[in-house]
């Protein structure tokens, strides 16, 4: 059976660039994460670049992943390891041409598992589904059963990752479900007690899923 693993995803806006360079820092200590996207929406293009550039060297001397939101552009650029796209961002292929064949690229699937398959056989390295619960870091246009986590680990060699609303109180059942990655935002940077309690929270409730699964 596969793991399941935390995939963190910063807050939407990053006012101060140093002391959210801290915050990470102590994030990615206090547990295990996969990867680091990057999604700051409706800002210019020197924004994006200055937190990748702050961003980068936290999250890879950890050996975790930098996944820059919606613009291969940018994301091949910057030198990014990867870009995640929506369904109405850059098409897969577009993305692949400019990333070239190693970058790590996902493609949001919704509650589809139709589109899944499209991203997936063209070469998408994850696909993710969502939204589980009720969030308010973005717009979620569909709400996603857990099923389609466990429907799609039964099938599919492709990762999965569930997006939408996660916190610690809720992750462990999308880990058992089948979920590969966990995608979170605010159930770690809103965290009561700090973004480092959010992710060991976070990983606890992962390791509990995982466990659940595989009994």
């Amino acid at each position: 059976m596969t793991d399941c693993r935390l995939y963190l995803i910063t807050p939407p806006v990053l006012d101060d660039l140093a002391a959210f360079g801290r915050d990470l820092a102590a994030a990615l200590d206090a547990g295990d994460v996969a990867a680091l996207q990057i999604r700051l929406k409706d800002v210019p293009d020197e924004v994006v670049a200055a937190a990748v550039q702050a961003l980068s060297p936290i999250a890879r001397s950890r050996d975790v992943a930098v996944i820059l939101n919606d613009r291969p552009d940018l994301a091949a650029r910057l030198g990014c390891d990867g870009v995640h796209v929506g369904q109405s961002d850059t098409p897969y292929k577009e993305a692949r041409k400019i990333m070239g064949p190693s970058a790590m690229i996902g493609v949001t699937c919704h509650d589809s598992r139709h589109l899944a398959m499209e991203a997936a056989e063209a070469g998408a390295d994850y696909v993710a589904f969502g939204a589980f619960f009720p969030t308010t870091t973005k717009d979620a246009p569909t709400t996603a059963d857990p099923e389609i986590l466990s429907i799609w680990q039964e099938t599919m060699e492709v990762p999965s990752v569930a997006i939408g609303g996660i916190t610690a109180d809720n992750a462990a059942g999308l880990a058992t479900a089948g979920a590969d990655f966990l995608a979170v935002s605010a159930g770690v940077w809103k965290h009561p007690q700090g973004p480092a309690a959010g992710v060991a929270a976070i990983n606890a409730a992962i390791a509990q899923g995982v466990t659940a699964r595989n009994a």
